[in-house]
Parts: structure tokens; sequence; C-alpha cells
């Protein structure tokens, strides 16, 4: 069964905790029990990152995870096979965050089908243009009933903020900086920036991400938006884990408690 974006921000609408994590990463094996452990500690959302050799949108922290989940041999396909096999454990919504390149590799289509048929609701692909997603995406993506996550910045225009929004069946990912994750980078601006969403009033929930690495930031973004994503402070984390339950439980405790 997937379980929706839609039903979740109805359900709850403050505090929303989206954690990220790499699949394949620290071990080949390790994606089950992240994402299980995640589930069990509190997350709301649970994103998923295919591995890639060029993440672009993303710091050093998930860049070096992403570089050890390839050389433990991930691969889309050994995703999708280990999503498969704990899906009926799985009760909150799964994101797959990648990029365009591997997905039109294995092909677009047959990767929106995979991905239905494992539970998946919604995809993050940050380098896939908003014209070609119409032209040639968003009927596909409608077909299988996935949302597309789109992502925003302190530069993107108003006309394309509300374009963007309309677009959005699930929720808006508001990037906190100009920077790439993980660096902890803030504009002194950032607060306005979140103002100026506040004030457009978007259908869509928003939640914010980049930088959000412990209760004071996760607090701060939340209270502007629905919620935050985190993923370079967990992935800090567990990188030497041996227990990763235990350590997952902890982490989002230092944020939610």
């Amino acid at each position: 069964m997937k379980h929706t974006l839609q039903a979740l921000f109805a359900q709850k609408k403050q505090r929303v905790l989206n954690m990220y994590f790499t699949a394949g990463y620290p071990k080949l094996d390790s994606t089950t029990e992240v994402l299980l452990s995640l589930q069990e500690a509190g997350a709301d959302i649970i994103e998923v990152g295919i591995p890639y050799s060029d993440p672009i949108a993303d710091g050093p922290v998930i860049q070096a995870s992403n570089m050890q989940a390839i050389e433990n041999g991930i691969s889309i396909e050994k995703v999708f096979e280990q999503l498969e096999s704990i899906k009926q454990e799985i009760k909150i919504p799964i994101i797959l965050m990648g990029y365009l390149n591997p997905v039109m590799q294995y092909g677009f289509e047959a990767f929106c089908s995979r991905a239905v048929s494992v539970g998946v609701a919604a995809l993050i692909l940050p380098d896939i243009p908003l014209d070609i997603f119409e032209k040639e995406y968003k009927a596909i993506l409608k077909k299988y009933s996935l949302d597309l996550i789109w992502l925003i910045t302190p530069q993107t225009s108003e006309a394309r903020i509300k374009k963007i929004d309309k677009l959005s069946k699930g929720f808006v990912y508001a990037v906190s900086s100009s920077s790439v994750t993980g660096t902890g980078n803030t504009n002194v601006g950032q607060d306005d920036y979140f103002k100026r969403l506040q004030s457009m009033k978007l259908k869509s929930p928003i939640l914010i991400g980049f930088g959000i690495k412990d209760k004071t930031s996760f607090d701060n973004a939340s209270r502007y938006g629905h919620g935050a994503i985190i993923g370079s402070a967990y992935i800090n984390a567990i990188k030497d884990s041996e227990h990763i339950k235990d350590d997952t439980a902890n982490f989002i405790q230092s944020i939610l408690n």
C-alpha cells in the first residue's frame, strides 16, 4: 500500500519531519534497517536517496555517502528490491530522490511503475526542467499517481513559485539558502525569504531543507513552514554506527524532544 503525502498533511499540519538518507549506506544492506529505524523513531516522511556519481544539489557529506553506497554495490534495481522487501512494514510516505540521467537510463515510465509497485509516494528529481516535465513527464506521473516534489530557492521568482505550487500535489521543498545541502550556510535574508513564502499563501504545504541539523534549526524552520527536511546531519550520525536503530532513535529524539 502506498501511504500518501496528502493523507499525512491532512492529518498533521505542523512540525512534519522528513528524514533523508542514502540507500546502500553505510553498508549495502543498511537501507531496510535505516528505513524501519527512522519510521519507529518518529519520522513522518522518509526520503530515500538513490546514489549517483554527480549529485549536483548535494553537499560533501551526502556526496561522500553516494560514493560509498556506489562502492558498496547499490543500484536503482537494488533499491527497488530493498523497498519491496519491507513495503508491508512501512506505514509512512516514502519519497525517492534521484537525478534524471539514471532514471532515464532505467526508463522513465518503467521507473515510475516500479516505484509505485514498491510503495513510493513521490519523487524528487532536482535537475528536471519545468518545461520538459510538462511536455514529457507530467502525464506519466499522473498515470501512476506519483507526486513530483519541486525545489525553490531564495532566488526563485514569484511567478515560478506560483507555477510550482499549482503543479504540486505533495509539498514544496523550500531550499533555505543558495548553497548545497549540509553546509550549514544561512543567508542574512533567510527569515525574510520564509516570510515572503508565508505571505504568498501557497496551497501546497512547505517543508524547509538544507542546513537543518538540530532541534534549534528544525524548530525555526517549523515556525515558517509545515516542517523541515534533515539529511546530512543524520548521515553523519550513522556514518560509523554499529547500532543504527539506537543511534537513529537518539538522533530523532534530539530533534523532536
